[in-house]
């Protein structure tokens, strides 16, 4: 294991020559990416819910070829404690192409914020990519005092610089939520990204359509409405986020609020289609509160331009046994399938979704997208029935599929089970073992068959608890594209 040192901001920037080749992976094109070789490593954040160690970036290997395929090879720490590392992602991404200064970006270093914490860390994946190396951690003060922002939580290249979402605003408070601006080369914190936020408040996650010049915004809470976990008194007040809304993504102009509906609390995952001509994309909702379904929404551009939403997806929440329960979910008699992911294959045909609550994954066909259809769904986890992974069949499985990560060619499908340290102690009070699970998808049939060589999990991630997946190269929900 190792801990790099944390350096002084001189020697984390680009100290590369900008004329050579453009980075391979900075693809012009949906069908360029998906036509590239398959990824040899996957990076993941693991953090320690004890707060007793520091969190980490593990380094895996998905090489179905090499002999350690599946493991863990390489453990890098961050130097502090309590950050609960989350979300992450890269630095560069084919968004770059659209901006005529970021030709020669290379898809190199990785953020990853703590979402307690509201530190940002920065990775270098060179020289070495299975073994990154921290080079620069940016401190909550630097969020606070340049972009009035914490808790950090998303984050996406963007075509003017990275953008990352926060969910509280300045040293925690309570809002509004937002979304900072980070410089493309530096990493230093610019400013916030919005210019007229309008009626937004609540945050989550940042998505766009680039040739479209849009950008959509969804909400999950402020850090009190969070933090020690769901609140049901905000949930059946129906206090949570329930909205989408569009800017204009060049200025950071608010333009419209598309309100979903009260019932249905938490408008979590973004996923716009990859196509840079279309204009629609899917949101995913964690619960209706009058039955406690899950669903997915479409966005969609109507004729005159404005933007509009529509249910395309619902899962139904299922009966268990009270004593079968855990104390959150004893009133109500039944398990929410609580939907805390969904994914959206590069070509656009494909979409996952994970209920985080029922332990299911579920695959769809969205060749029409506004009539999903469902095509395949695997059981891992989940609270009642915690479904065992073929490569253990005696090993009852905690948590559920949580974040989903597609690889390019839409052939992979890789899933984490842990949602958010608090969260987790509420539907799994008898603690979340880490997993990391991966099915492979027929290119022409769709399915998801379990990988039983690749299940690593439990002391593989030395008490850590896991929670989303980058793929070298790039994924599915790390590009937008600008060309066709």
């Amino acid at each position: 294991m190792t801990t790099a040192p944390r350096h002084d901001h001189e020697h984390h920037a680009h100290d590369h020559d900008h004329d050579h080749a453009p980075d391979p992976t900075i693809y012009r094109t949906p069908a360029d990416a998906a036509a590239a070789p398959p990824e040899k490593l996957a990076y993941l954040v693991g953090f320690d819910r004890t707060a007793q160690r520091p969190d980490a970036l593990f380094t895996l290997d998905t090489d179905p070829a090499s002999a350690s395929y599946g493991r863990v090879l390489h453990v890098s720490e961050v130097p502090g404690l309590g950050d609960e590392l989350h979300h992450f992602g890269w630095n560069a991404c084919s968004s770059a192409l659209a901006h005529a200064g970021h030709h020669h970006a290379e898809r190199r270093w990785l953020l990853a914020p703590g979402l307690r914490s509201s530190r940002i860390h920065v990775f270098d994946t060179h020289p070495d990519p299975a073994r990154p190396r921290l080079v620069r951690t940016i401190e909550a003060a630097e969020l606070v005092d340049k972009a009035g922002y914490s808790r950090p939580h998303t984050l996406h290249c963007g075509p003017d610089g990275v953008l990352l979402s926060c969910l509280g605003g300045a040293h925690g408070a309570d809002g509004p939520g937002g979304v900072a601006l980070l410089d493309h080369d530096t990493f230093d914190v610019l400013r916030a990204w919005e210019t007229d936020r309008g009626p937004q408040r609540l945050a989550y996650d940042v998505w766009w359509h680039l040739r479209h010049d849009i950008a959509v915004t969804s909400e999950w809470g402020t850090p009190s409405m969070i933090e020690d976990g769901v609140d049901p008194e905000l949930l059946l007040g129906r206090k949570y986020g329930h909205a989408l809304h569009f800017w204009e993504l060049g200025t950071g102009r608010h333009l419209q609020r598309v309100d979903l509906g009260d019932a249905h609390q938490m408008t979590l995952e973004l996923r716009p289609a990859h196509d840079p001509k279309a204009s629609w994309g899917f949101v995913g909702v964690v619960v209706n509160v009058e039955d406690l379904s899950a669903s997915v929404w479409l966005w969609h551009r109507e004729d005159g331009g404005r933007f509009a939403v529509r249910k395309v997806i619902t899962i139904p929440a299922e009966p268990a046994k009270t004593d079968d329960l855990p104390p959150a979910l004893r009133p109500f008699g039944a398990v929410p399938p609580l939907i805390t992911d969904i994914n959206l294959s590069v070509d656009d045909r494909r979409l996952y979704v994970s209920a985080w609550g029922t332990g299911e994954l579920f695959q769809y066909d969205v060749s029409d997208p506004f009539h999903p259809r469902r095509t395949a769904s695997v059981r891992l986890g989940g609270v009642v029935d915690h479904a065992p992974h073929p490569a253990a069949p005696d090993l009852p499985l905690s948590g559920g599929p949580q974040m989903v990560e597609i690889s390019r060619d839409g052939r992979r499908v890789y899933v984490t089970n842990s949602l958010y340290g608090s969260w987790d102690d509420q539907f799994y009070p008898d603690g979340v073992e880490p997993w990391l699970a991966k099915f492979d998808v027929d290119p022409v049939r769709g399915g998801l068959v379990p990988d039983p060589r690749f299940f690593p999990h439990g002391a593989e991630f030395q008490g850590r608890r896991v929670h989303q997946v980058r793929l070298q190269g790039g994924d599915a929900s790390s590009d937008s594209y600008c060309f066709i």
